[in-house]
This record gives C-alpha cells, structure tokens and sequence, in this order.
C-alpha cells in the first residue's frame, strides 16, 4: 500500500485476489513513477472509494466473493467515473462484452504484456484528466452565469447570438443606452474582452447552438 494520499492525487487502483500478481502489478506500474493503492478484495477497494478519489482502476474481471462486473456496477452507482482495466485470465467473449457495453477502458488478458499493461494505463490516465478539465471548466461556467441578474441574463443570450445592441433593445423595448450598459455589466462579470468570449461561454454551457449563432455581414 502507498502513503495516505491526498484528494488530489491520481491513483492507479489495482485489485486483484492473487497476491502474487498483485504485487507484481504493483512494482511494476510504481517502476514507471505511478502511484498505487493495492486490494485483495472488491469490496474494502470500494470501501475506500470517495467523491475525491481520481485515477484509473486495474480490475481482476473473476475474484471471490465482489467480481469485478460487479465491482465495476457499483462504482457506476456511486457516480464515480474511474477508466476501469479488466484483467482476467478467463477472458469469456460474452464476460468482454459486458465489460465493454458497461464502460470498460480496456480489457487485457493474462499473462498479459507488460508493455501493453502500462501503455492502457497512461492512456487511462490521460482520458479521466481531460474529463476532470471539462467538468471544471463547466462548473466554472455555471458558477459565472449565476452572478447574472435576470435582466443581465436577458442580454446575456441574444448578446452570445450575436445580436446588435439595437437589436436586442428592440426585441426587450429597452433604449440602445440601457442595453449598452447592461452588455457592459454582463462583459464584466464573465470576464470576457470580446464578444467572442460571451458565445464561446454560452456554447459551453449548452444554452446555445452553433448553428444558432446569428451570422454576421
């Protein structure tokens, strides 16, 4: 077992009921300067699963007790997204499919190459990342778009259209002036220097479609 890590540490998670080949597992993905948490068990592995937990999981598909579709399930269940790598000496063709048509990273049988091993790995690691970067970034988003009064939302949407001031002055019966200012205040607060910046915001958030976008002469 590794250190207690932190919240933020990404993780290779190895599970597997064979202590040798969990131990070898291990040294070999820590060899390459990754950080793992090894269990013998399915069920104390979830045990120690949080919100916070982040990495990939290299999961032995047959173990007493917890297997790991079933391993797999439950971390579906809890919302905890984690690139799963089935590994398994039994490699069944309807057990694979199950795997896959529930979301599994990849499926190696063994022994398996360890080259092979590592390279799912890293490529494990590099997809959940750029997951974690997209829900943070549109957690951003949002957090942007509730600073917005009603009125500044109402701006707001035909502004990332690209609409006009008088446009959308006509379209609320407001004067150019008052939409004037309330673009401003919608600039400011998304922090945006460019109308640009406001519809890549809005396509962001999904409240509107690119092939909404007023086109402009």
């Amino acid at each position: 077992m590794t250190d207690q890590p932190t919240a933020q540490t990404t993780l290779v998670y190895v599970v597997d009921d064979d202590a040798g080949m969990l131990e070898s597992t291990q040294w070999l993905l820590e060899s390459v300067g990754l950080a793992v948490e090894a269990y013998s068990d399915g069920r104390k592995f979830l045990d120690s699963m949080t919100a916070q937990s982040n990495g990939c999981v290299v999961l032995d598909i047959r173990m007493p007790g917890l297997g790991g579709l079933n391993v797999q399930e439950e971390l579906q269940k809890r919302g905890l997204a984690l690139p799963i790598i089935f590994v398994s000496g039994h490699a069944d063709v309807p057990i694979v499919v199950r795997a896959f048509k529930s979301g599994a990273f990849d499926f190696i049988e063994k022994p398996f190459n360890e080259q092979l091993l590592l390279d799912s790995v890293q490529q494990a690691l590099q997809e959940r990342q750029q997951t974690s970067h997209q829900q943070q970034d549109s957690s951003q988003t949002a957090a942007l778009l509730d600073t917005l009064t009603r009125r500044e939302r109402d701006v707001f949407l035909p502004l990332a259209k690209g609409y006009t001031s008088r446009e959308i002055a006509e379209q609320l019966g407001v004067g150019v002036k008052t939409i004037d200012l309330y673009r401003a205040r919608v600039m400011k607060r998304l922090g945006a220097d460019r109308l640009p910046d406001v519809t890549g915001i809005a396509l962001a958030a999904g409240l509107v479609d690119a092939l909404d976008l007023r086109n402009k002469r």
